[in-house]
C-alpha cells in the first residue's frame, strides 16, 4: 500500500494522505460530531480527563471552537475518511506528546467503535508511517495501555515494538512506550 501525499510533508501542515479506502486530511467544523462520539464511546479505563466530563464537557460546539482555532485534532491528528462512503470515522497522525525525545513525534489513532476489526486503523497509521518517513523522522513512538489489547495488535502489526518503559497508574492502568525506526 502506498500512501499518495499532497500538500505539505511535515505534521501540521495541510497534507492530504490517500490510501486504497481511506483518506486522510485535516479536519472540517462539521465533523466536530464525530470527535463528540469518539470522546463518548471511550472506554471507562481511560482518564477522566479524556472523556466526556459530569456537565457534559466538551460539547460539539467547544469540539468546533478546537477545529476552528487549529487545535490538536485539526492539525497533526488527521481526520480519516472512508472513499467509499465519505464518513469520517476517527483520527490517525503524528502528535508531540512531550513524552517522547525531541524530534520524535508520536503516533495517535482512535476510530469509530463501528468500524473496528476492518484493517482501518492498520490502513491509516501505515500511511502516516510513510509520511513521516518522507518527512525525514528516523524514528516514531505510540504509547497504549497495558490493557488496550486492539490497538496494541495495530502497533505490532505496523512494526512498533515495546519498550522497558512504563508508566503505571494506580487507576487507569500501565502506560506502555513503543517505538519504531523509520
Amino acid at each position: 500500500m502506498v500512501a499518495v501525499m499532497t500538500g505539505g510533508a511535515t505534521p501540521g501542515s495541510e497534507v492530504v494522505l490517500e490510501t486504497t479506502r481511506l483518506l486522510l486530511r485535516p479536519w472540517r467544523v462539521a465533523e466536530a460530531v464525530v470527535q463528540r462520539e469518539l470522546w463518548t464511546e471511550r472506554d471507562p479505563r481511560v482518564p477522566k480527563h479524556r472523556r466526556i466530563d459530569a456537565d457534559g464537557h466538551p460539547t460539539v460546539a467547544e469540539i468546533e471552537d478546537s477545529i476552528r482555532t487549529n487545535q490538536l485534532w485539526s492539525s497533526g491528528l488527521l481526520a480519516v475518511e472512508r472513499k467509499a462512503s465519505r464518513d469520517v470515522i476517527g483520527y490517525c497522525g503524528l502528535v508531540d506528546s512531550g513524552r517522547a525525545a525531541p524530534g520524535e513525534p508520536e503516533l495517535a489513532f482512535e476510530l469509530l467503535r463501528r468500524t473496528w476489526r476492518q484493517g482501518y486503523a492498520t490502513e491509516a497509521s501505515l500511511a502516516v508511517l510513510e509520511w513521516a518517513r518522507s518527512a525525514g523522522y528516523e524514528r516514531l513512538w505510540a504509547t497504549v495501555w497495558d490493557w488496550n489489547t486492539a490497538s496494541r495488535r495495530v502497533l505490532a502489526k505496523v512494526g512498533f515494538t515495546e519498550t522497558e518503559r512504563k508508566e503505571v497508574d494506580a487507576e487507569y492502568g500501565t502506560t506502555l512506550f513503543t517505538t519504531r525506526r523509520l
